[in-house]
């Protein structure tokens, strides 16, 4: 077992060593059985073994060496993070994972991966790069970096709610017949749902299980005329279960699902099956080490189902072949996989279906697609758009009230010029040592302006409170005994949002107290041309976020400056604050879905620099249809609409930068904000949002 004074690379390496086969190196993911970006402590896998802990990035572990891989949000808070041990690999600049294993690692070399932790996709591409050497990847029966984490976190129970229709739009039915319209179209019998936030969509439920996002660990299947909800039972109350019984959705503990779906792979109606369900499994897809309690669980599922209680200490272990016979009850009602006329596919999705699972079907039996949930989540019912819109304004009046509070308090306790004023500080402290705030003071000061608004929940994620050469750290995560203090004259940038149940916000604005250099405003102005670029744009239909990107980089490359972050994501209805499937990026899966009308997506172009400062402004826009003179080939237009309503800062704006129509596209935003803002504000903070808004002289 690891302890805080053994490295974790030490203590794991003797496991690989003594696995079987030997391994010669091991990969250690970010995700959890879901694929999720954001992943719950005790699935923080990636974080315990190498030190960093940002939200995306891969561990490699060999016998002498230890790198890690991720994206450029992060590459400077790894270099931070990360121990000497330990090699910082940049994707997009150094070879992708799988072409450095080829290179670096003999012929024959095994590479083994935890199968719940690694997409289907992902897996088999890896797969295809190490045959061409020979090389194999080892599904482990066993996740090694859980036997050396002494003080792993244990999973905690939170109880599942039902999101109302009156914030969903459609109810879960609905959202069922028309997924079953997709499975016959398709061919299929059945789809199986692994990534959260679409279970959580499809029975509109929410949960607390993934800190800020409000999703409940759980697999779902559905069938033709059957639903199954995999969850821990301790979740559910009877209130839930009465309305998933309404719906006609079947309640099986969460460990269940691996057994069910070798029954559906083997043509059985799993939901009669006896023997099955004491079967313990092996070659390579185990359970992690969590699912120990696996046959307990399924044998309570058979019993409540009215099937038969077979002894797992029957079975001889890990050979499947020796397990019991297995007796089938006719189940006349579950017929839609067993019927050569009717279809019979599984619907996996590639990208968020775990190899474990996968490698239970054969490969003719799987339509390998991506889930119909995704896009569907993301095209935004009508109910789900007017609640992101007033989940927005009320979050704007948020962010007023917080800006007019920190402009105050710099002002008082460093003696900082403020918001508006550029004349020089004094750089004194007015208060000396009596008072002081930090990046954690102010950030939590941001989220008490959050909780007094309507239908508020909570953060939709930890917020990004940076100053000074922190602010150059994309993702940067404060924490309270080592955070830095609030500087007058220092840029200080704050990417922040909300969970509310009518919608989930995402808000970033740069600011300065004191007296912005002219390369700092020039530095702002260009984002800000990039960011009014991208809000301005009108494409025709099919056009994807691959194409958009560059407009909102143009501004930056004709002063030689770029980030090193995609410009836009999805964003969920009271989901997560990443969405997918859509996205604004140079990462060529930007190319894969086109945007569309009712699409919620963020404009958040940047500009960092190491050691110095970062600027980053953004705002989460609505695609809409584009009122245009014509309409070439009959395609159809495209544009957004901004929804976030905080104001930019005026003094961070080199007006000799921007053109006539940018000049009146930041006058006319800024009287938008004061027209949406205005009746939830104090007398005060109404003030302060007027004189933050007057418009720009030239």
């Amino acid at each position: 077992m690891a302890s805080a004074l053994v490295d974790p690379l030490d203590a794991i390496r003797p496991l690989m060593k003594s696995y079987s086969p030997p391994l010669d190196a091991l990969i250690v993911p970010s995700e959890d059985a879901h694929q999720s970006e954001y992943v719950a402590e005790h699935d923080r896998r990636r974080a315990f073994v190498s030190g960093f802990t940002g939200s995306a990035g891969l561990a490699v572990i060999t016998k002498n060496e230890a790198l890690l891989w991720t994206d450029g949000r992060y590459f400077l808070q790894a270099t931070q993070q990360l121990n000497s041990h330990w090699k910082l690999m940049r994707i997009g600049e150094d070879p992708a994972v799988e072409s450095w294993l080829v290179d670096n690692l003999g012929k024959d070399a095994t590479v083994g991966v935890d199968p719940w932790c690694i997409s289907v996709e992902t897996a088999q591409r890896w797969e295809q790069a190490f045959a061409k050497k020979g090389q194999k990847l080892v599904p482990t029966d066993r996740n090694l970096v859980d036997e050396i984490w002494r003080d792993r976190p244990e999973p905690k129970i939170f109880p599942v709610v039902i999101h109302p229709v009156k914030f969903a739009g459609l109810s879960s039915q609905e959202k069922l017949t028309e997924l079953r319209s997709k499975l016959s179209s398709e061919k299929a019998c059945a789809i199986v749902v692994t990534a959260l936030d679409e279970i959580a969509w499809l029975y509109n439920l929410r949960g607390q299980d993934v800190s800020y996002n409000p999703v409940v660990h759980a697999f779902a299947i559905v069938t033709m005329d059957s639903a199954f909800l995999y969850v821990d039972k301790q979740k559910i109350n009877p209130e839930v279960e009465e309305y998933l019984n309404g719906l006609g959705v079947e309640i099986r503990g969460y460990n269940s699902i691996l057994a069910d779906l070798e029954s559906l792979a083997s043509g059985q109606p799993f939901c009669t099956l006896k023997a099955a369900c004491s079967k313990t499994f092996s070659d390579n897809t185990k359970l992690p080490n969590e699912f120990a309690e696996q046959d307990a669980e399924i044998q309570e599922d058979c019993k409540q189902n009215g099937e038969e209680k077979v002894d797992p200490s029957v079975s001889t272990g890990n050979n499947v072949d020796e397990t019991l016979k297995e007796f089938v009850v006719e189940n006349p009602t579950d017929d839609a996989c067993k019927s050569e006329e009717r279809n019979n596919l599984f619907w996996l999705s590639p990208g968020s279906c775990c190899y474990a699972l996968f490698s239970k079907f054969s490969c003719e039996q799987v339509l390998l697609q991506q889930s119909p949930l995704a896009l569907a989540k993301a095209l935004k019912h009508p109910v789900e758009l007017e609640g992101l819109k007033n989940a927005h304004t009320r979050d704007g009046a948020a962010m007023v009230s917080f800006l007019a509070w920190l402009d105050e308090q710099m002002q008082i306790v460093y003696g900082a010029s403020g918001y508006f004023s550029e004349s020089k500080e004094s750089n004194k402290r007015k208060h000396f040592e009596t008072k002081k705030l930090n990046e954690v003071i102010v950030s939590s000061k941001l989220e008490e302006f959050r909780a007094r608004q309507e239908h508020f929940v909570g953060l939709s994620f930890q917020t990004i409170s940076s100053v000074g050469p922190n602010a150059a750290i994309i993702h940067y995560a404060p924490v309270a005994d080592s955070c830095a203090e609030m500087q007058g004259d220092s840029i200080y940038l704050c990417d922040s949002g909300g969970q509310y149940l009518d919608g989930t916000t995402d808000v970033t604005r740069t600011m300065h107290f004191g007296k912005p250099s002219a390369h700092e405003k020039a530095c702002y102005t260009r984002v800000l041309k990039g960011h009014i670029a991208l809000d301005t744009a009108v494409f025709p239909n099919g056009t994807n976020g691959h194409a958009l990107d560059i407009l909102a980089r143009i501004p930056l490359w004709q002063d030689g400056l770029d980030y090193g972050h995609g410009t836009g994501h999805g964003v969920g209805s009271y989901l997560n604050v990443h969405e997918g499937p859509h996205l604004i990026s140079f990462r060529p899966q930007a190319r894969n879905v086109a945007l569309q009308a009712s699409m919620a997506v963020t404009d958040e172009p940047g500009y960092y620099e190491d050691g110095n400062f970062g600027v980053r402004l953004e705002n989460v826009l609505i695609v809409k249809e584009a009122q245009t003179n014509f309409n070439f080939a009959n395609k159809g237009y495209l544009a957004f609409e901004h929804i976030t309503w905080v104001p930019y800062q005026k003094k961070l704006i080199d007006l000799s930068l921007l053109s006539p129509f940018e000049r009146q596209w930041i006058d006319d935003y800024h009287v938008n904000c004061q027209l949406k803002l205005s009746p939830l504000l104090s007398r005060s903070d109404l003030a302060w949002l007027v004189k933050a808004t007057e418009p720009l002289v030239c």
